[in-house]
């Protein structure tokens, strides 16, 4: 018995001291990081590891710089930012009729698939992963699909990937291109 007095003897101290409910941290906002800024301009006329697509109709190119994504006509001129801003947007594909933009994009927290229409409004997230993230999006030639690598990591550095596609219609299906007939169809999604 005496041994319970102490044992509950100790624990009061404990229990005496549970404070307010600790709160949770802010969830992390790409496009608001906490802390001070500022704002740098940038002024260049030659960029290198860009990803540069020609427009179906061949009058404009979009291409990533420095984590924006521009457009220009394609015999030259200045080029006009259609997505920019704090995320990291990069690898834009013209869709075969010229009417959208699929490109690479964090700013959801890591990196996906996005669709935004070819002046950069309406962007759409399409897919949604948070661990084996995805890059290099292309179009199918029909435009009814958009093919993407998944990359993921486990003890080398540089990683390993896969294609995955899926529509290009915002639905829940995504699946690795080898399987896409079978898997797709067992959604209910047609190939």
């Amino acid at each position: 018995m005496r041994a319970l007095t102490i044992l509950l003897a100790a624990a009061l101290p404990l229990a005496a001291q549970t404070g307010p409910e600790k709160k949770e941290p802010p969830k992390w906002d790409v496009n608001n990081p906490p802390g001070p800024t500022e704002e740098v301009p940038i002024r260049t006329t030659t960029g290198t590891w860009m990803s540069v697509d020609v427009s179906p109709q061949g009058d404009e190119i979009v291409f990533d710089l420095l984590g924006d994504i521009y457009v220009m006509p394609f015999t030259g001129g200045k080029a006009k930012a259609i997505a920019s801003g704090m995320a990291w947007d990069m690898q834009p594909r013209y869709s075969p009729d010229g009417k959208q933009i699929v490109f690479t994009s964090d700013r959801a927290g890591g990196d996906n698939i996005w669709i935004m229409n070819r002046d950069g409004s309406s962007p759409k997230q399409v897919t949604k992963e948070t661990f084996k993230l995805l890059n290099s999006p292309v179009w199918s030639p029909d435009g009814q699909w958009i093919a993407a690598r998944k990359h993921f990591t486990a003890r080398r550095s540089l990683g390993a990937g896969e294609i995955w596609m899926r529509p290009s219609v915002l639905l829940s299906c995504f699946c690795r291109a080898y399987s896409a007939k079978h898997a797709c169809e067992s959604s209910g999604v047609g190939i």
